[in-house]
């Protein structure tokens, strides 16, 4: 591809069914239209559709293309920082700009908050499961440390963190049930302790005393860190949204939710990203753009990149995963948040048969651990699975009967109730994770395009790993000194 201003037009739809608060625009259909600033263009159909309420696969028609010819523009809004994703990441890297320095923050997203993964995730930021000395420990622990504080400043505010983020000091397990699981907990316990962390192996009659209504049989035994917490997911976005909120009055944020992200607009003289186009406006970065958008992330870097002089391998896919929660549940109390051994094995899901992503679930391609935990409202979550079959979303029916039979090996008196009789008082959530094979994320400047970041493919971790990646983003940005080093997690 010649040196000149590189285009990327995203053509879409607007939804007849989406809310009108301000600027909208959802997807509903669309292709991607790749050229440099001359006459020659290509097109290639895009694989997802995010609507206002959920994220579809969609059959394609072909639209008329459009496009800039130049990265300015008079009357365009401009911001120091262009954000592009409004999940838990996005909307952290956000607060941190809004905190840590004096840069105003655009956040744009084709839906609105917790409409991805993020709003379809259980909560929790435990570090029972993670790896003392693994290439994501130190960001973990970095992490932990911002809630803690985040927590602690909204106490000393006045205010109530179980009431704000949802936070619970419920402490977390990791249970086995054989011999052979046992041994590999009490390792991972030394391990913890070594770290630092205040952890212990409980045998099966201190488990118990903890969790009385979990039989793990007489082999049985878990890790347990007793100080950590979980928080609500979605209560957490909206105080951080609020909070971000409080800076637009100064000029310093905004919000452009329901609006399409169609193109990057960079420089014929420096080459440097200058621009955000969205199906409304042109929002102009002075000092960096940051892609955050998730599961969406690889899709748009790999269309992006595509015959253009620059490669780039972002293998980041959407990973569906199925949490089920039911409502005054009244049968049994879970004291702790739990998570089966098995479950620490990311890798356990492999790849459907087929690339396409329209592909519909199929129970065979699912990999099912249990988790569970009650939260802030009295609700049993259980969960949870695992598939690569692209950006399907549609509730499978049989992956909750199996998210519930494999709970029912856990919690016996599970048995003694139907699935079917609770289905009035139950709710599935279904999220898409973006995994990254390796387990961990990407997180930093994008080679070949000057001031353009990413965040993406925590997978599962989001919540737990999204303070310490938002102080990365902003430390990379301003070139300050770092708290962890960002070297295990660039491109």
């Amino acid at each position: 591809m010649a040196a000149s201003a590189l285009k990327i037009a995203l053509i879409s739809n607007p939804s007849p069914d989406a809310a009108v608060p301000c600027r909208v625009r959802a997807y509903s259909a669309g292709t991607i239209r790749i050229s440099a600033l001359s006459n020659t263009t290509k097109t290639y159909p895009l694989s997802f559709s995010p609507s206002s309420t959920n994220y579809e696969a969609t059959r394609f028609r072909p639209f008329r293309a459009f496009g800039l010819n130049r990265v300015s523009g008079s009357g365009d809004p401009a911001f120091d920082v262009v954000i592009v994703g409004a999940g838990i990441i996005g909307l952290t890297i956000a607060r941190q700009f809004l905190l840590g320095s004096n840069l105003s923050v655009a956040v744009v997203d084709a839906a609105v908050p917790c409409t991805g993964a993020t709003g379809a995730g259980q909560g929790y930021i435990w570090r029972v499961h993670k790896i003392p000395g693994s290439e994501k420990w130190e960001l973990a622990m970095r992490s932990h440390q911002l809630w803690e504080e985040m927590a602690e400043s909204i106490r000393n505010q006045g205010m109530d963190p179980l009431l704000e983020l949802g936070w619970k000091k419920t402490g977390s397990m990791l249970v086995g049930r054989t011999e052979e699981d046992c041994l590999a907990l009490r390792k991972k316990v030394e391990k913890l302790v070594d770290a630092g962390l205040g952890a212990k192996f409980l045998s099966c009659d201190e488990l118990m005393v903890e969790e009385p209504s979990l039989n793990l049989g007489k082999e049985g035994g878990a890790a347990f860190m007793p100080d950590d917490c979980q928080i609500d997911a979605r209560r957490a976005v909206a105080f951080i949204e609020k909070a971000n909120r409080c800076f637009a009055a100064e000029g310093r944020y905004a919000e452009f939710f329901y609006e399409t992200v169609t193109g990057l607009l960079r420089s014929e003289s420096s080459g440097e990203v200058e621009a955000v186009q969205t199906s409304k406006t042109t929002l102009h970065s002075k000092k960096a753009v940051i892609i955050a958008a998730g599961s969406w992330t690889g899709t748009l870097m790999h269309d992006i990149f595509k015959d253009s002089e620059i490669e780039l391998d972002f293998p980041v896919k959407p990973r569906k995963g199925h949490l089920l929660v039911l409502e005054n549940f009244k049968s049994f109390q879970v004291n702790h948040g739990l998570m089966e051994a098995g479950y620490v094995n990311y890798e356990s899901a492999t790849l459907s048969s087929t690339t396409d992503p329209r592909t519909k679930s199929n129970a065979n391609t699912a990999s099912v651990s249990m988790t569970a935990t009650m939260d802030m409202s009295g609700r049993l979550v259980l969960g949870s699975s695992r598939q690569l079959v692209g950006f399907d979303t549609e509730i499978d029916e049989s992956i909750i009967d199996r998210i519930w039979d494999r709970a029912s090996e856990f919690f016996p008196q599970l048995k003694e109730a139907s699935l079917r009789e609770l289905s009035d008082s139950r709710e599935v959530r279904v999220g898409l994770r973006p995994y990254m094979p390796g387990g961990k994320p990407v997180i930093g400047p994008v080679p070949g395009l000057p001031k353009t970041f990413l965040a993406a493919g925590h997978e599962g971790e989001g919540l737990s790993l999204a303070l310490g990646t938002a102080e990365m983003i902003l430390n990379m940005v301003l070139e300050n000194p770092h708290n962890v080093s960002p070297a295990p997690f660039s491109l």
